[in-house]
């Protein structure tokens, strides 16, 4: 009896728990917190956060109950993470929920997101500094371009090994946007900027709403076929919204279909941290280096405003606290643009206009994911 019993003691998480165990249930705990507590983006912490305590309950080793065991339940969930299947059918769910007549509406604001893809090249350089391979370098920029999907995307392919902390990255920092991108916006724009008023947008035609997936298509992929998986996606799931015959396609794609992707990529996400393969010093540089990629990345957005209404006359100015939404956090860093614009002038309503470059970055985090898996995939 006394043998069986040090025997069950020694299968129960008690006797197998690390201090690495107990730190990565912390942080689980800590990102459920964000959500319930400050609503920072729930619907991926709370997956995220449970996943990550699902992840680091301790075990004997051999018990086949881990995400990294062949076999197990959480190794097949986890299948669509690493062979890349979720990411298409989140796109497929964005572009299905996503209504592109700001961008439409006015043009410029396409070249404001591609401006804020500048925190993804940028932290390519500093990670290349830093010693990482080139591979690595061009997973670990794409968080720069806050994109949860995308990142997952990339990393599988040129990073596996690392794709866990690039995720959890990501997501982490998609959450604290509200946090992260205020500071720099004031810190680069004067009281006189934060007050621009933007003219309201044209109205867009149906026809316009139909040619936009189609003709988006055609140029994007062309362009980088390499990015053809996300952008054929996300322009799928629009042109089913705006086609007005496969309504109930869109609401599958932008609802059930995205929800359960969802709660399954955020838990194996989060599961992914297994204390025993995540905690590692790349990891930790992994945050490190995500974080000035959102920095850079907001810098670029309100800079390249700033520096294109030099060349617009005093009517057709953009107000430069949207600049920041050319990162793909939709509709966070839109929102966060409205937030911040609003403590200044509580008439002026930025979101519609922010929403532009916020579907642009979605386009141009897809675009720059391609470009870096094509120079760097082979």
């Amino acid at each position: 009896m006394g043998d069986n019993i040090r025997e069950f003691i020694g299968f129960t998480g008690f006797a197998n728990v690390t201090w690495g165990h107990l730190a990565m249930i912390l942080v689980g705990c800590f990102f459920i917190f964000l959500a319930i507590r400050f609503k920072f983006e729930p619907m991926l912490l709370v997956p995220i956060g449970f996943g990550i305590l699902v992840g680091n309950i301790p075990f004997y080793p051999g018990m086949e109950v881990g995400i990294y065991e062949d076999g197990t339940v959480l190794n097949y969930l986890y299948f669509g993470v690493v062979k890349g299947i979720y990411p298409p059918l989140i796109f497929l769910g964005i572009g299905a929920l996503t209504d592109f007549s700001a961008l439409i509406s006015n043009p410029k604001l396409m070249t404001v997101g591609a401006a804020a893809q500048l925190g993804i090249f940028g932290a390519y350089i500093i990670a290349l500094q830093l010693g990482y391979t080139a591979a690595e370098s061009g997973a670990i920029a794409i968080i720069g371009g806050a994109d949860g999907p995308t990142a997952i995307f990339l990393s599988s392919k040129l990073a596996p090994d690392m794709m866990g902390a690039i995720a959890i990255s990501a997501y982490s920092y998609m959450a604290l946007v509200p946090l992260i991108q205020p500071p720099v916006m004031r810190l680069l724009t004067t009281k006189k900027e934060r007050l621009i008023r933007m003219k309201p947008p044209r109205p867009v035609s149906q026809l316009e709403k139909i040619l936009f997936p189609i003709i988006g298509l055609l140029l994007t992929a062309f362009l980088v076929p390499s990015g053809l998986p996300l952008l054929g996606m996300l322009f799928l799931g629009n042109l089913l919204k705006e086609s007005g015959v496969t309504r109930r396609l869109a609401v599958t794609a932008g609802g059930p279909l995205i929800d359960i992707v969802t709660i399954l990529i955020g838990l194996t996400v989060g599961a992914s941290t297994q204390a025993t393969t995540f905690l590692t010093a790349k990891s930790l540089g992994i945050f490190f280096l995500g974080a000035i990629s959102f920095v850079i990345a907001t810098f670029g957005g309100v800079m390249y405003v700033k520096i294109l209404n030099l060349f617009l006359k005093p009517g057709n100015k953009i107000n430069p606290l949207i600049g920041n939404a050319g990162v793909s956090a939709v509709p966070a860093a839109a929102r966060v643009s409205q937030d911040v614009g609003i403590k200044y002038d509580r008439t002026n309503y930025l979101l519609m206009h922010a929403m532009g470059p916020n579907v642009a970055g979605v386009i141009g985090s897809a675009v720059a994911a391609g470009v870096l898996l094509g120079f760097l995939g082979s």
